[in-house]
């Protein structure tokens, strides 16, 4: 199947979060830098932390609404929402003076607006497809992101310090075109939508996600998702610490390469090896079945990450780079195909926002290895990592393959 010939309410979608993720990476990894140099660390790691506790909650009530509403109607509200908020931070970027504390208020409402639609857009993937084809559009959309991710961290790379008005202005023609695009191109696919089962709004959303919390084998599934992705999550925390403490510097045709160049150069690594091997590997992995290549790659995935723990040879942390994203390319299209297939199909939005929980228990494991790393030496942190990717490998596993799917109707 060609993109052409994808429903158009998922080729809106994958167009869309492509543009949109491109904005937001631009501008989004230096806010910790922005609010540092205006209000100093402490400001920024309080609002930071805040905006995370901001981001679960929009989660949680976008996954709500995506059931209970039209998946047209929440992402245009939320769409329309950031627009609006990331046009106020824009003008409090014109040097009238304007407060700090104005900007911060804004971004935080941004955030919420932003995240509040990311179950409806998650969901809209599901309502798009069938089982047969997901584990390829998911293969798309992995590549999709992470050449958005790349795009937006060159662009905010080069305009930031010097072109910073520009790129918020970027970032609102961007969501502004998003909201009108989801008003003339979404279609109302004859989504089947819920009432309120409880007058109490809380009540209701809490019967919502009822069912994905006593769903034991779900909760399983998303503890070793955070499990296994904690792995990725570290090399932007401890890895990267690590290397700038241990990491001997070598020169390489009279360019110098020290710890946080090391760092560099393997996320550069794993971006390049996903923009130019997703499909292949995709291609590769079609041939062999789905537990295969999930268990096969999860397992290639952990070795890759675990060694890098303790790594610090410039060739050896290379082709460790380049294992465990060859695991991750294998696993991560399956996974989300694997999840998607268990997921009623009335309840899309609640579960899927309840998966997000993921993504924020892993950065917390990461977190927590960087304080523990500082009692242990790096091979017993390669350890730790092992056992933990062992018991997400256990709980995705056991989740998946133990128990009969979930009808989907």
């Amino acid at each position: 199947m060609t993109f052409t010939q994808l429903p158009q309410n998922l080729r809106v979608r994958l167009i869309s979060s492509f543009f949109n993720r491109i904005a937001l990476h631009a501008v989004l990894p230096f806010m910790a830098l922005f609010f540092t140099h205006e209000k100093g660390k402490i400001y920024a790691g309080t609002i930071l932390m805040i905006s995370v506790g901001i981001s679960i909650l929009a989660n949680i009530f976008g996954g709500y609404a995506a059931d209970r509403w039209l998946r047209k109607h929440v992402l245009i509200m939320s769409a329309g929402s950031a627009a609006f908020m990331v046009t106020g931070m824009t003008f409090c970027l014109i040097p009238l003076h304007t407060p700090i504390t104005l900007f911060t208020v804004f971004y935080l409402f941004f955030v919420f607006s932003s995240d509040f639609g990311m179950p409806a857009m998650e969901a809209i993937v599901l309502d798009s497809t069938t089982p047969e084809n997901r584990k390829n559009i998911y293969a798309l959309e992995y590549w999709l992101v992470n050449m958005s991710f790349s795009i937006g961290s060159i662009l905010g790379g080069i305009l930031y310090l010097k072109h910073q008005f520009a790129l918020f202005i970027l970032l609102a023609l961007i969501n502004w075109s998003l909201a009108f695009c989801y008003i003339f191109l979404l279609k109302d696919d004859g989504q089947k939508t819920k009432g309120p089962v409880h007058k109490n709004m809380f009540k209701d959303l809490w019967n919502s996600y009822k069912i994905a919390i006593q769903d034991s084998h779900f909760v399983i599934l998303i503890i070793g998702a955070m499990c296994v992705s904690s792995a990725e999550s570290m090399l932007s925390s401890y890895i990267s610490v690590r290397l700038s403490d241990t990491f001997e510097p070598i020169t390489i045709l009279g360019f110098t390469i020290e710890g946080v160049r090391m760092f560099s150069i393997l996320s550069l690594e794993n971006t390049l090896l996903v923009v130019c091997t997703t499909f292949l590997v995709s291609k590769m992995t079609n041939r062999i079945n789905n537990k295969t290549a999930l268990i096969g790659g999860l397992f290639i995935y952990g070795i890759g990450y675990s060694l890098m723990m303790s790594g610090n040879e410039f060739y050896y942390l290379l082709i460790l780079g380049a294992i465990a994203t060859l695991g991750e390319l294998m696993y991560s299209p399956v996974y989300y195909t694997e999840q998607a297939n268990r997921i009623p199909e009335d309840r899309r939005g609640a579960y899927l926002a309840f998966s997000s929980f993921s993504y924020n228990g892993s950065t917390l494991i990461s977190h927590g290895a960087l304080i523990i790393g500082t009692f242990l030496v790096p091979w017993h942190m390669s350890l730790l990592l092992s056992a933990i990717i062992f018991i997400g490998i256990s709980c995705i596993y056991l989740a998946l393959y133990c128990h009969k799917k979930i009808p989907l109707s």
